[in-house]
């Protein structure tokens, strides 16, 4: 069964953004939407990805962004459940 989420993510380390886009990559096709806002001023860099995807995978990816050095993740369940499932 498919949830939709979203995973704010909060990049503290510019470097780190070339490893958060191989993981984002690898759950591409469960992405909906993402947004990336940019604040050179305070050096953070805010990334917000929507998913549709299994919880299972959902856990998988924000746990995956929370383990890179200078990123931290934390994930949005929607109360509607979705029985298209993959």
């Amino acid at each position: 069964m498919n949830r939709i989420a979203l995973i704010g993510i909060m990049v503290e380390d510019r470097f780190a953004a070339g490893r958060i886009n191989e993981v984002l990559h690898q759950y591409g096709k469960y992405i909906i939407g993402r947004m990336g806002i940019p604040n050179a001023k305070e050096h953070l860099s805010v990334i917000s990805v929507v998913l549709d995807a299994p919880a299972d995978v959902i856990s998988a990816l924000s746990g995956k962004l929370g383990m890179i050095k200078g990123v931290s993740s934390k994930t949005i369940y929607s109360k509607l459940e979705d029985s298209k499932g993959e």
